[in-house]
């Protein structure tokens, strides 16, 4: 059985992970707010039990065991996400903390009937992937905004990362996954964009909040 802990050291590894493959003992402590030395202790704790490749000094990587445990636990936590919305009625940007809590249940019948409910969603509120009852991560092919060019139509297909301030902001602006957005221009000295979409003719975005918006091209 793994701890609480432990699954939350799990999550952030594979979050770290993801995209380069491999982190650090720093980029750990930082992420989950732990002293180093704590972090090296649980390292070799999980390494002891297969989950994670550890050596003194050398970049962190999960073993494939490890990323299946890891993405199980990422599958509980967004699956919990959509049934907060879209069965209890809770906004996108209130569900975060509620899922962090009901992700360490050790009950897999639950969320099989959570997902049977649902429809077998295959993102979460934000966007972001669920992984399959396998820890099977599907990828798509988005581009964040920050890097389309005037003229461009896309659809917002995610955010990322989805913090609750962000996601305010967003709802303030009426932008929700789905929105297809024309790119009518963009500012040289601070790459913001302006965008319009819906019954908004005009509405800048800052490039703070664009690098966050993945997106798909209409072609």
């Amino acid at each position: 059985m793994i701890s609480q802990t432990e699954e939350n050291y799990l999550k952030a590894l594979y979050n770290l992970t993801y995209l380069k493959g491999e982190a650090s003992v720093n980029e750990i402590s930082k992420r989950l707010e732990i002293k180093m030395p704590t972090v090296n202790s649980m390292m070799k704790k999980l390494s002891e039990k297969g989950l994670v490749h550890y050596e003194s000094y050398k970049p962190l990587k999960l073993t494939e065991e490890g990323k299946k445990e890891a993405a199980l636990i990422i599958r509980k936590h967004r699956l919990t996400e959509m049934y907060l919305v879209e069965k209890m009625g809770f906004a996108w940007d209130e569900v975060h903390q509620i899922a962090e809590q009901i992700e360490h249940i050790h009950s897999p019948e639950f969320f099989t009937k959570m997902d049977q409910l649902l429809g077998y969603p295959t993102v979460d509120p934000h966007g972001s992937p669920i992984p399959d009852h396998n820890g099977v991560m599907r990828s798509e092919s988005y581009i964040f905004l920050d890097t389309c060019k005037t003229g461009d139509v896309v659809t917002l297909m995610a955010v990322q990362p989805s913090s609750k301030e962000l996601l305010q902001y967003l709802s303030a602006k009426d932008l929700e996954l789905g929105t297809t957005l024309t790119i009518l221009s963009i500012e040289p000295f601070d790459n913001s964009i302006t965008v319009s979409y819906g019954d908004r003719t005009s509405a800048v975005l800052s490039s703070k909040v664009t690098a966050t918006l993945l997106v798909r091209p209409i072609s």
